[in-house]
């Protein structure tokens, strides 16, 4: 019989064997597009701060100003002594930010996720999911002990029939991700909400990726939306969740909902109860960063511009990404080892994007995960590029075995 050591180590030489190991690498500078990493310089084309506000001199006085108010952690969780008058100020703001009655802030957004749901479900319940919500999600449903199914990536006719197989229930819940976190992709949130109504289904989006990208004021996927002419509000759409480590370039995440649904996640879920709050500097941070996000509508055209000219450059150099119009860019090259090599090249050139692997993404297609900044500029996309084309060998040579 193998000792315990003896099987973390059978596991772990597994995953190497399959180009599956992943190891952490040392940031010795801020996250700005521009970093230094193991005592490199490298160009940065993987990080999530997408409206480049992480570093921004007024979030950082924000957070200064913070420490020196409250100090640096929150000592308790919210429910004992933890919750400051700068988490009730940020979940005030976040409330009118999103257009609902109340927020509810957390410590992560897989804290949010996994909280919200096992909090909201129990076996007598059913859950739906896109195969391609991210893992927090999928971690909730499962952990939430209802029924759990998934239908394909964006297939609404396969929901609309699985949805239709035990019609006039009302223990029925659709989630979904906003943006799809590796392809870049939207839902098709006006789809899933007038599924929820004909099945009489509740329907959870998480925006992670959405929050500060899409919409003129950066209201994510439902802005995008309504823009659009759809009609979204807290009753077809009940429990809207955000994070922000991604365009607002702090840390921690959010629920908003109407007031039942807070006060009873206040309640009863155990990841909210049983966590330490999040710093109240960040918090204040966050306030700055929201209303900075909402004000300065030029990041948005900036990561437009970029997004358009990389996709169009790309195109030219015969590259297929996935179909993106976020900073999310996905070029698949199918098999591990490929994706570890082509980034590999690309940091030697100095550029930094990492390769994406399964279990992040399903077996098969493994890829480069480029993300965009605001405060990238046209120079560095170039500098990009030109590191793309230097390996374009090997990536129309795995392209073309990935989709042959």
């Amino acid at each position: 019989m193998k000792t315990f050591s003896q099987q973390l180590k059978v596991a772990l030489t597994e995953r190497q064997s399959q180009d599956l190991y992943r190891n952490r690498r040392s940031l010795e500078s801020p996250q700005t597009t521009t970093i230094i990493m193991d005592g490199k310089k490298l160009l940065n084309f993987c990080s999530n701060d997408y409206l480049g506000l992480a570093s921004h001199p007024e979030v950082i006085r924000a957070c200064r100003n913070g420490l020196d108010k409250y100090g640096v952690g929150s000592g308790a969780s919210h429910l004992v002594v933890g919750h400051s008058h700068a988490h009730h100020a940020l979940e005030e703001e976040l409330a009118a930010f999103t257009g609902r009655s109340r927020a509810l802030l957390f410590s992560s957004g897989y804290l949010a996720n996994v909280g919200t749901l096992t909090a909201l479900l129990d076996k007598k319940d059913r859950v739906f999911e896109d195969k391609l919500n991210h893992a927090s999600l999928l971690d909730g449903g499962l952990f939430s002990g209802a029924r759990f199914q998934r239908y394909s990536h964006l297939d609404t006719e396969r929901l609309d029939r699985m949805l239709g197989k035990n019609p006039g229930t009302n223990d029925s819940f659709i989630v979904s991700d906003g943006i799809f976190s590796m392809d870049g992709d939207c839902a098709a949130l006006p789809e899933l909400i007038a599924l929820g109504k004909k099945h009489h289904a509740q329907l959870m989006l998480d925006d992670a990726h959405g929050f500060g990208v899409l919409g003129k004021q950066g209201g994510g996927s439902v802005e995008h939306f309504r823009e659009q002419g759809a009609v979204i509000d807290e009753q077809n759409l009940p429990i809207l969740i955000g994070t922000l480590g991604k365009a607002f370039g702090t840390q921690g995440a959010f629920v908003s909902g109407s007031e039942e649904l807070i006060e009873y996640l206040i309640q009863f879920c155990r990841p909210y109860i049983y966590t330490t709050a999040l710093s109240p500097a960040l918090a204040e941070a966050t306030r700055c960063s929201l209303k900075l996000l909402q004000q300065e509508q030029w990041r948005r055209e900036k990561l437009q511009s970029l997004i358009k000219k990389f996709r169009r450059c790309c195109e030219e150099l015969g590259f297929t990404l996935t179909d993106s119009f976020t900073p999310i860019q996905g070029l698949i090259l199918g098999d591990a080892r490929t994706a570890i090599q082509a980034s590999q090249m690309l940091e030697a050139e100095g550029v930094y994007v990492s390769a994406i692997r399964p279990p992040t993404v399903p077996a098969g297609t493994a890829r480069l995960r480029f993300t965009f900044s605001a405060e990238h500029s046209d120079e560095q996309l170039q500098f990009l590029l030109a590191a793309l084309e230097k390996i374009q060998p090997l990536i129309q040579m795995e392209t073309k075995h990935a989709t042959g």
